[in-house]
């Protein structure tokens, strides 16, 4: 073989880890309808449950406020985190 023709190729692969959950009719109504055009189902849980970017509401609230926001923002999600942790019993 001509070592001089082979070329090595490089393959990377990178795949996201995924859930499947059940939903009743009525459950999944409720969240298809407040899916957004293009937005993923994932998404729309994300935007529900807190996790949004502060950006998407600069300039919306006076200063104080949005310090004040960010600070419950951030409280919530250490005490969402750790009730999710707590129900999970420590398996991630």
């Amino acid at each position: 073989m001509d070592r001089e023709r082979v070329k090595p190729i490089h393959t990377y692969t990178h795949t996201m880890a995924t859930k499947t959950i059940n939903l009743t009719e009525g459950a999944y109504a409720r969240l298809h309808a407040l899916k957004r055009e293009g937005e993923s189902f994932s998404s729309v849980v994300d935007r529900l449950t807190g996790k949004f970017a502060l950006l998407e509401i600069v300039g919306v609230l006076e200063e104080k406020t949005a310090k004040e926001l960010r600070a419950a923002k951030r409280d919530f999600g250490k005490r969402l985190r750790k009730g999710v942790e707590a129900k999970a019993g420590g398996v991630t």
